[in-house]
């Protein structure tokens, strides 16, 4: 069974990302193809990318980089919940996945956008960096609107039709994280 971990990508205080990234497990959790997991970027206090040595070199050197890939190696896809700052990712969520390379590669993700054109803008920067990384991004997406899937741009209440948005795109990526296992599988095998 696959293991999805479900990032949430903000850290700032009082952040629609927590309510999401929960809403998004608590419909995930109701499906038994795979196993999903909520993991906050803001549990692991990562600093501004601190590393001496590239993440391709793969030797890291502080502990919250060594817990930081212990945590993200364990998943074969993801759904990354990120708000929409200014066209783009929150610089948090940028520096997150900055931090690692080879737990990304060869796995699936799934985007979960939010903002108040629904965080397409985000979605779509997201894909380029996920892109680089060799993980390759499903086309259903969710795109969450402040304006119309929030009470006072605050409070999670989401429209009737973004669960069947959250399920279509979870059917994609439990396919491709289970068909990018068996390209993982073969490059172990080779090495």
């Amino acid at each position: 069974m696959m293991n999805i971990g479900i990032i949430i990508g903000s850290t700032r205080p009082g952040r629609n990302g927590e309510a999401i990234g929960r809403w998004v497990h608590e419909i995930a959790s109701s499906r038994s193809d795979a196993r999903f997991e909520l993991v906050d970027i803001a549990d692991y206090r990562l600093p501004l990318f601190d590393e001496p040595m590239s993440p391709i070199m793969g030797q890291y050197s502080k502990e919250h980089t060594v817990a930081w890939s212990k945590k993200i190696a364990e998943f074969d896809g993801f759904v990354f919940v990120t708000p929409e700052y200014n066209k783009s990712i929150p610089g948090a969520l940028k520096n997150a996945i900055d931090f690692l390379y080879y737990e990304w590669n060869n796995k699936a993700a799934g985007i979960v956008a939010y903002g108040g054109g629904g965080g397409s803008r985000a979605a779509e920067a997201l894909r380029l960096i996920l892109g680089e990384l060799m993980v390759a991004d499903v086309r259903a997406q969710v795109g969450l609107s402040l304006h119309t899937d929030f009470e006072n741009y605050t409070v999670l209440k989401p429209g009737a039709h973004q669960e069947a948005a959250v399920h279509a795109m979870l059917d994609q990526l439990v396919s491709w994280s289970e068909a990018l296992h068996t390209v993982r599988q073969k490059e172990k095998a080779h090495a």
